[in-house]
């Protein structure tokens, strides 16, 4: 039944027929074939039909025979409009250039900081002047809906993140991910893509969507952008990159390269109160450690047409990082609300880390015909290897400042390589005027291995504890078709698809001599209607099932010791979770939107803090519980305020709910909480290209299983000039000026009574610059790779 299911779902687009289209070429006065052109058929001054050019190519729907005006239009060359007769086999353009036109957009005309779709919110960091000249960490959480989490975990509207960079799922989570997105300058970054239901096309990982598109070059010749950044908070850091495009004739070839130094400092107090019917402790843990990040971060691409229907390319990137973590953490015990401590932990951490890695992709593409049919194949080995040499030096200290006990010193190094191998298939089809479809298939293996030693260093020599050492493996083999099918009937739009995967898991810890395996086949629906009203008023019904798949790390049965009494442990055993969403919206001039939802998590794992009263031991670790659910309302609207004042306004209010069966007994918590954000572009001055922006977000408390959070609120600032004839930016921006983006969790549940505090070193001034030079050329080509869930969940 799965393989007749699989296959039903592949070769559905092939059961239907096309029609043949009015082809076309568009180039300049010197015959050069013009990109990104949009050309449009229109009778009566109805727009009948419309296509954009690719490669001077473009193609328009059969239309009845008779007398059209054919129209194409382009920034930095004069509209042109013609008459013409239908039937026609092909028509051939040539367009002015219009070189007041270009001036003027480069000086006034730019894209809005935010823009909504029927599936995404889009935030054009480019535009953004708080969002440049820092790290692409930095400017994920400023884009609308989007928060990180102490732990350096990210959500979208409440929902777990599947992150994508330019279609391609990123290699990292956890801590890797956060370091990695720290050492990206945030300057070759175009915008960040937030869907917060994701079509089938995507892989069904993730309750949520985020695409990072870097930026492109978008014009003839070779062309190149240079940006660097100064940022000073307690420690000073920067960033440098580059991107370049270079075609000629058959061969585009294009590429980027950042480094980024990153110098975090970081404000820590953990508590825990262990109690008994007989003792009650207090462990107080006030800590400050300091990470220190170096990264290069580069790719370099080409693509060859090898005909006007066919072009291969191929695209590697990689990143290289070292750095280390300095952590000194003093902790005073005090028994039975006693003012003078029982004793001292004195713990001073130092982790050395290094990291690398790689992602190579081979891609053929084939134009079956000129209705829109279409082949895709994409071939992808993705390897990542991290070390982690941490060393541990705990010592005792009685109130008169003598040492008691034996000294805890440990050296734990780590090694983890993950091996990842894609492929996928995708096939695109044109059905009529109004429907296309797009079936694919992929297959993906992933091997991780990871290898974790402790030695104890406390005497003259180190010694290897095996009992606390270990080896695991983990594989992943996953297999998947899907369907979508995008069209409009009336003032309908439907977009629907329906995705298959059978995954294959199997984790063995050599140390622990455990194996787990598991099997599984799933279907994920989605769904996407829109009902055009009229005019100004449009509703919309949104649909999607999603899985969340744990990350590596989270199954890793390891245990890293922080002292000796507090540990991290991963849980080998942990299952997936399912997520359901449901959206209904109301959109006023394509621009103002409500929008209620539903988000329901079953099975929903996270990690969790469990304390010994007894031994007076503390360790987080993993695990599948009950059910997770969010309802609320959203709201988004831009304001033109004046015609120099724009604001983006985004609020919502939901009620949370946590049910589960958790340690002796069980937690059914409600909660109702609210966000609210606002980006306001101010521009002071057109003729010197001078802007100023102000970003605002507050987020009420909250909760999380058995964690309550705290509520916070950031403020950012900025102006920008546009300098050197247009070719050049100047940026100076203020980071969380009132240095008020803190958390504080506290876990008040049975028998366990602990919390942290974490204030981070956001507080910064960046003044950031960039040059642009070069000619005129087509981007470069944008494509998705294989390896698009894998490489997000390995740490």
């Amino acid at each position: 039944m799965k393989k007749i299911v699989i296959f039903i779902l592949f070769l559905s687009p092939y059961i239907l027929l096309a029609q043949q289209p009015l082809k076309g070429i568009v180039t300049d006065t010197e015959g050069r074939p013009l990109d990104a052109v949009t050309i449009t058929l229109s009778l009566q001054n109805k727009n009948i039909a419309s296509a954009f050019a690719d490669s001077g190519k473009f193609v328009l729907a059969t239309v009845s025979p008779g007398s059209y005006i054919l129209s194409a239009t382009l920034v930095g060359y004069k509209p042109l409009s013609r008459s013409i007769m239908l039937p026609k086999d092909t028509v051939k353009l040539m367009m002015q250039p219009d070189s007041k036109q270009l001036k003027e957009v480069t000086i006034s005309a730019s894209k809005p900081i935010i823009e909504r779709k029927i599936d995404r919110v889009t935030f054009n960091v480019e535009n953004s002047i708080v969002a440049s000249g820092g790290s692409a960490w930095d400017a994920l959480t400023k884009a609308p809906g989007v928060q990180t989490t102490v732990g350096n975990t990210i959500t979208a509207n409440k929902k777990d993140v599947q992150l994508y960079m330019d279609g391609k799922s990123l290699h990292l989570s956890g801590d890797d991910l956060a370091n990695y997105l720290q050492g990206l300058p945030s300057d070759v970054i175009a915008k960040i893509e937030v869907f917060s239901n994701p079509p089938a096309m995507f892989d069904a990982q993730g309750a949520s969507v985020i695409n990072i598109i870097t930026k492109k070059s978008k014009n003839q010749g070779l062309n190149v952008t240079l940006n660097g950044g100064l940022s000073q908070a307690t420690y000073t850091g920067y960033t440098a990159s580059t991107n370049f495009n270079y075609r000629k004739d058959k061969l585009n070839v294009y590429g980027s390269y950042g480094y980024t130094l990153r110098h975090i400092g970081r404000e820590q107090h953990d508590y825990v109160t262990y109690a008994t019917p007989d003792n009650s402790s207090f462990w107080d843990s006030p800590g400050y450690n300091v990470s220190e990040s170096r990264s290069n971060n580069y790719k370099i691409g080409a693509d060859y047409q090898l005909s006007d229907k066919q072009i291969i390319g191929f695209l590697v990137t990689g990143n290289n990082r070292n750095g280390s973590i300095k952590d000194n953490t003093p902790t005073t015990i005090t028994s039975n609300g006693k003012t003078t401590p029982d004793s001292t932990l004195e713990t001073h951490g130092n982790t050395a880390t290094h990291g690398t890695r790689y992602a190579y992709n081979l891609n053929y593409n084939l134009k079956l015909d000129t209705s829109g049919q279409s082949l895709n194949v994409d071939f992808d080995y993705s390897p990542y290897k991290s070390t982690y040499n941490q060393f541990v030096n705990n010592d005792t200290f009685l109130p008169d400042g003598s040492q008691t006990g034996n000294p805890y010193h440990i050296n734990t190094p780590t090694i983890q390589n993950i091996n990842i191998y894609s492929g996928k298939l995708d096939y695109n089809y044109k059905l009529g005027k109004k429907w296309s479809l797009t079936s694919g298939l992929k297959y993906s293996s992933i091997q991780s291995k990871n290898d974790f030693d402790f030695y104890n260093t406390a005497g003259a020599a180190p010694v290897l504890i095996t009992a606390n050492s270990d080896h695991f493996e983990y594989t992943e083999n996953t297999a998947a078709a899907y369907t979508s099918i995008t069209g409009n009937l009336g003032k309908w739009s439907f977009q629907g698809g329906l995705r298959g995967e059978y995954t294959h898991t199997r984790g063995y810890s050599v140390t622990l001599d455990s194996l787990n395996k598991r099997a599984y086949f799933k279907l994920f629906p989605t769904l996407f209607v829109v009902y055009k009203l009229n005019e100004d008023n449009e509703l919309q019904f949104t649909y999607g099932y999603r899985i969340e798949r744990p990350e590596y790390a989270r199954l890793n049965p390891a245990k890293h010791y922080a002292t000796p009494y507090s540990y991290l442990v991963g849980n080998p055993g942990l299952q997936p979770a399912f997520v359901q969403n449901l959206e209904l919206g109301y959109t006023y001039k394509k621009q103002y939107n409500i929008t209620a939802y539903y988000t329901a998590t079953h099975n929903v794992f996270s990690n969790i803090t469990v304390q010994d009263n007894v031994n007076h031991l503390f360790y987080d670790t993993q695990q599948n519980l009950g059910l997770s659910v969010n309802t609320g309302v959203r709201l988004s609207a831009p304001f033109h305020v004046a015609n120099w004042w724009e604001m983006n306004v985004m609020a919502e209010g939901y009620y949370q709910r946590e049910k589960s069966v958790y340690l002796q007994g069980s937690y059914d918590f409600h909660r109702f909480s609210y966000d609210a954000s606002t980006t306001q572009s101010f521009t002071i001055s057109k003729k010197m290209g001078l802007k100023a922006e102000i970003n605002a977000v507050y987020n009420s408390q909250g909760i999380q299983g058995i964690f309550k959070g705290n509520a916070n609120y950031n403020v950012d600032a900025g102006v920008k000039a546009t300098i050197l004839n247009g070719q050049g930016t100047l940026k100076l921006a203020a980071g969380d000026i009132f240095y008020s983006n803190t958390y504080h969790i506290t876990v008040n549940y049975l028998n366990q009574n602990n919390g942290f505090y974490q204030k981070n070193d956001t507080r910064n001034a960046t003044l950031s610059f960039t040059y642009r030079f070069g000619k005129n050329v087509a981007a470069s080509r944008k494509r998705s790779t294989a390896s698009e869930e894998e490489k997000q969940r390995a740490q």
